[in-house]
């Protein structure tokens, strides 16, 4: 991003990254797995998912986003993917070269996991200046503003789900799932995860019996992933009596394969088969409230931007 020498200090924005385009997918499965290869059946079934959703707009919204959070604290704002372009090794390169002596570091996964955040804070050992300093935010799944962005969308996507059955519907809030190993040792994931759907529910004026919590998109890796899936959650609500479901994805800050795929296809034909309809909370994407949990961050660690722009 163009900027003036004057500025020191910026933010980076790390995310997961996605193909552009569905050819793209061996490759970009390669840098997600490290170079480990996966079966062909596995690569082409990725590759469907793709194919099915047109594109991810996974890049484009998390360049969106950090335009808006430039505007809002009057810095330079990087953004950095860890499995494909714009790479985090790129972003490095671009704020060396533009003068950047200290940057503010904000993972768009809210919840610390040694599988996402913890490779990405291994991500930034790819840079080349010694005298560059991070300040890296390890977690913000119950930041407050982010917890209302998660509030609104899902207080106008429900009401109008409610509306179109005829009756309350149920909520299943979800998040990535990861291999069960990987919480054993004390990894914070899951009770982080669950806290963020508690949080919303609270601040959406849910009743404890109004939602369920449920993890999506389990890997092909060997051994046992976390659960439950969304798949069983739906089919023990249909047999609670439930006719709908509504879903938020609280572990996602936009749009991509895991929302567009997962939700708007798979799970929405699972629950058509157990004769059910399927409604969705709109992702958070430009949401000014994303925007501003964003801001937030920065300026609790940026005395001089708390200064100027609070």
């Amino acid at each position: 991003m163009t900027m003036t020498k004057k500025h020191k200090d910026a933010v980076l924005l790390l995310a997961h990254g996605s193909p552009n385009s569905v050819d793209d997918v061996p490759a970009f499965l390669l840098r997600v797995t490290r170079g480990r290869p996966l079966p062909p059946e596995a690569i082409e079934e990725v590759s469907r998912r793709y194919a099915a959703i047109g594109k991810s707009p996974l890049t484009k919204l998390t360049l969106k986003q950090a335009e808006l959070l430039a505007q809002q604290i009057g810095m330079p704002v990087y953004v950095g993917m860890r499995n494909w372009h714009p790479f985090v090794a790129q972003a490095l390169q671009q704020m060396q070269a533009d003068g950047i002596r200290h940057a503010v570091v904000i993972c768009l996964a809210p919840h610390n996991s040694r599988t996402s955040v913890g490779l990405f804070r291994q991500s930034l050992g790819q840079s080349t200046d010694s005298e560059m300093t991070f300040d890296f935010v390890e977690s913000w799944h119950d930041q407050s503003s982010l917890i209302q962005a998660f509030a609104e969308k899902l207080k106008s996507g429900r009401e109008q789900a409610n509306r179109e059955s005829g009756a309350p519907v149920p909520v299943i809030f979800t998040a990535h799932s990861v291999p069960e190993r990987t919480v054993l040792d004390g990894d914070p994931y899951e009770t982080q995860a669950r806290q963020t759907a508690a949080l919303v529910a609270v601040a959406a004026g849910l009743d404890e019996q109004d939602w369920s919590f449920a993890f999506q998109s389990q890997g092909i890796s060997g051994g046992p992933w976390l659960g439950p899936t969304v798949e069983e959650t739906i089919t023990r609500l249909k047999q609670s009596g439930h006719r709908g479901v509504f879903i938020q994805p609280i572990g996602f800050l936009c749009d991509h394969v895991e929302i567009l795929y997962d939700i708007d296809i798979l799970f929405k034909k699972v629950a058509e088969e157990e004769g059910m309809r399927l409604w969705r909370a709109e992702s958070l994407n430009d949401s000014p409230l994303l925007t501003s949990a964003l801001a937030q961050m920065v300026r609790s660690r940026t005395p001089a931007v708390a200064e100027t722009r609070s």
